[in-house]
């Protein structure tokens, strides 16, 4: 595009998003129900930002209150230097917004649709320019009915950043797409990143995280409970290998650093007649399995020592203690 996207930007010393304290509840045939429950929260103008959680942890609600259609209960709320629930159209024109499930006019074009929203704006992108960057040139003329369901998130990015928005919000942007089509979004995603705009994203894929975020914060019971690179939520030793072995009539499972030297002493002290080790697994947690711990739903499946057990043969200093439902991908999966 011709914009000078690198171009630094009015407020650029203030984070892009600041929310501290920030409370909403819901009565519902009498009955409280606490969404967000005292969240803090800053996104740095420039970064991708993941929200991840569950259903009805209060991801949603959190950022419907940033957006400015939802007001909140209590808390500090900045977004671009504003507050959402007192900013006007001025404000309004600096962000987009991309929603999951948009019903936009089916039967106009790409082109009448990015062409139409441009007039919403006080100085939006060249509606041209926006449906070349988003790949849509050749459906220019295509009604939107008529697109893929990857062609249509496009069209659904075109529309929200035809504004020229300096923050974009994206809400579960690549449901039920094939994984080709996830791909190529992800680079689209990269590339407004790139150009300069600050985006929210919230996602129920943690490999979309994990590719995409510098940072993201994992939100239970409306509160934020991990915050960091998406590699680094859970804390340093969350995804060191885990190794599970039997002796005794015990199933004893421990984390490691050093899982090779481990086996090789479980081996040496442990191995039958057969030179296996009973009941002998290495396991490399993934992210997902560090969310789902995060979030309360990591499994119960795996038994655990009532102590740690020194193991022969083991420095010291690598030895791990026994790690109450350590949670793995092959358990999260059933």
């Amino acid at each position: 595009m011709s914009t000078d996207r690198t171009a630094p930007r009015a407020g650029t010393g203030t984070p892009a998003i600041e929310v501290r304290g920030l409370t909403k509840r819901y009565t519902k045939r009498g009955v409280v129900k606490q969404a967000v429950d005292g969240l803090d929260l800053t996104v740095e103008r420039g970064e991708i930002f993941a929200v991840l959680g569950p259903n009805g942890a209060g991801k949603t609600t959190t950022v419907e209150i940033l957006e400015g259609f939802r007001k909140r209960d209590g808390g500090q709320v900045q977004v671009l230097g504003e507050d959402p629930a007192l900013a006007g159209r001025a404000w309004r024109s600096r962000i987009g917004v991309v929603l999951q499930d948009p019903r936009d006019q089916a039967e106009l074009t790409v082109r009448e649709l990015v062409h139409h929203f441009a007039t919403f704006y006080p100085a939006p992108r060249d509606p041209e320019e926006v449906i070349a960057a988003v790949g849509l040139e050749e459906k220019a003329s295509t009604r939107s009915r008529q697109l893929s369901g990857g062609q249509r998130r496009r069209l659904d990015v075109a529309l929200g950043i035809v504004g020229d928005p300096e923050l974009l919000f994206l809400d579960e942007p690549t449901t039920g797409f094939d994984p080709q089509a996830r791909r190529s979004f992800w680079d689209l995603v990269l590339s407004l990143r790139a150009g300069g705009t600050t985006i929210l994203l919230t996602t129920h894929y943690l490999d979309e995280a994990a590719h995409l975020a510098d940072r993201a914060a994992v939100v239970r019971d409306g509160k934020v409970v991990a915050l960091g690179a998406p590699a680094d939520l859970g804390g340093p030793g969350a995804l060191r290998p885990v190794v599970r072995w039997e002796a005794d009539g015990v199933t004893h499972v421990e984390r490691t650093d050093h899982p090779t030297a481990l086996v090789a002493s479980l081996a040496a002290r442990l191995a039958g007649p057969d030179g296996e080790v009973p009941g002998l697994r290495v396991l490399q947690p993934s992210l997902e399995d560090v969310y789902l711990e995060l979030i309360g739903a990591a499994p119960t499946a795996l038994p655990t020592t009532s102590s740690a057990e020194a193991v022969p043969g083991l420095p010291s200093d690598t030895r791990s203690s026994a790690v109450p439902s350590v949670p793995v991908a092959e358990e999260a999966s059933r």
